[in-house]
C-alpha cells in the first residue's frame, strides 16, 4: 500500500524551497522514483528533503506521546514530517508533498492546483501495478 499526502503543511518549506518547487519527505526511495518520474511528465518541479530522525528527539515530550512541533523553528518541515510518520505503519510506502510554495499564486490571487498533474500522471502510470496488488491480496479493500 502507498499513502501520498499533499498540503501546505507548515509553511517552513515555502520558505526553503520558493514559490515554484514542492517538498518531498519520504522514507521510500522506490515511492520517491515514481513521483519524480511522474514529476518529470507534468513538469511540475520537487525537491526531496531529508527525514532527519535525529530532529525528533526535539518533538519528545515529558506530558505528551509527543509534541506536534519542535523545540527549535529550524527545520520545521522536517519535524512536521516525522509528526505526520508517527501516524503511518511502517510497511506502508509514505510520501507527504509540502505544496506550500507553489500551490497559491500571488500574482494572480488564486490557487494554482500545483501537484494534481502529478498526481494524474502517478496514479496512471501506476494503476496497473495497483489492480495487481489488489488481485494478489485476494480482493481485500485498499482503502
Amino acid at each position: 500500500m502507498q499513502i501520498i499526502d499533499l498540503a501546505t503543511l507548515t509553511g517552513f518549506c515555502r520558505v526553503a524551497l520558493g514559490p515554484s518547487i514542492a517538498g518531498i519527505l519520504t522514507p521510500s526511495d522506490e515511492l520517491h522514483e515514481e513521483v519524480a518520474a511522474a514529476s518529470e511528465v507534468s513538469g511540475e518541479k520537487f525537491w526531496r528533503l531529508p527525514l532527519e530522525e535525529s530532529y525528533w528527539e526535539t518533538m519528545k515530550s515529558g506530558v505528551a506521546d509527543m509534541l506536534n512541533t519542535g523545540a527549535i523553528p529550524q527545520g520545521g518541515v522536517i519535524t512536521a514530517a516525522l509528526f505526520l510518520k508517527q501516524f503511518v505503519d511502517e510497511k506502508v510506502q509514505w510520501m507527504h508533498i509540502d505544496v506550500a510554495g507553489p500551490v497559491w499564486s500571488h500574482k494572480n490571487r488564486s490557487a494554482t492546483g500545483f501537484g494534481v498533474s502529478t498526481m494524474v500522471e502517478w496514479v496512471l502510470k501506476n494503476s496497473s501495478s495497483i489492480n495487481e496488488d489488489e488481485a494478489t491480496q485476494g480482493g481485500e479493500e485498499l482503502v
